[in-house]
C-alpha cells in the first residue's frame, strides 16, 4: 500500500508526483528544490542559501510524516556544478549528524529551474503519523 504524504509548509508537487510516499516502513521523498514554500519564488543566492532552503524543505516534507533527519537513511544530492561539493557539504553536514545517511553526490547536466542542488531522500517511517 502506498500513502502519499503532503504539507503546505514544502513547495507543492507540480505535476504527477507526490512529495512523498509512505510504503514499506519507509518514507520516499520526492526530490526538493530551493523554492520558498510561502512565496512560490526560488531562493536566490550561493549554494548556501540554496541548500539550507532544500534541506528545510526536506524537514517539512518529513515532519508531515511526524519524521525527522534522524531517520533518514539515504539521500541522493544533485549538483549543478561539483565545485559547489564542499560548500554544499558544509550546511548539509550542519543537519545530518552522526551516524550520517549513506549518500551518493551526482553532477547534474540541468536541473529545474536551473537551481544549483537538489535532493531527495529515503527514511524510515515512524510507527506513528499523520497524513
Amino acid at each position: 500500500m502506498k500513502i502519499p504524504i503532503s504539507t503546505t509548509r514544502a513547495p507543492a508537487a507540480i505535476g504527477p508526483y507526490c512529495q512523498a510516499i509512505h510504503a514499506g516502513g519507509f518514507l520516499f521523498l520526492s526530490g526538493q528544490i530551493p523554492l520558498d514554500p510561502e512565496t512560490g519564488q526560488l531562493v536566490e543566492g550561493d549554494i548556501e542559501a540554496q541548500t539550507e532552503r532544500v534541506i528545510q524543505n526536506l524537514i517539512a516534507v518529513l515532519a508531515a510524516a511526524n519524521a525527522k533527519l534522524d531517520h533518514v537513511v539515504k539521500t541522493t544530492v544533485f549538483l549543478k556544478d561539483m565545485n559547489d561539493f564542499a560548500r554544499m557539504n558544509a550546511i548539509y553536514g550542519k543537519h545530518f549528524t552522526s551516524p550520517a545517511p549513506a549518500r551518493s553526490t551526482v553532477e547534474a547536466a540541468r536541473l529545474p529551474r536551473d537551481v544549483r542542488v537538489e535532493i531527495d531522500l529515503i527514511a524510515l517511517a515512524p510507527t506513528r503519523h499523520t497524513h
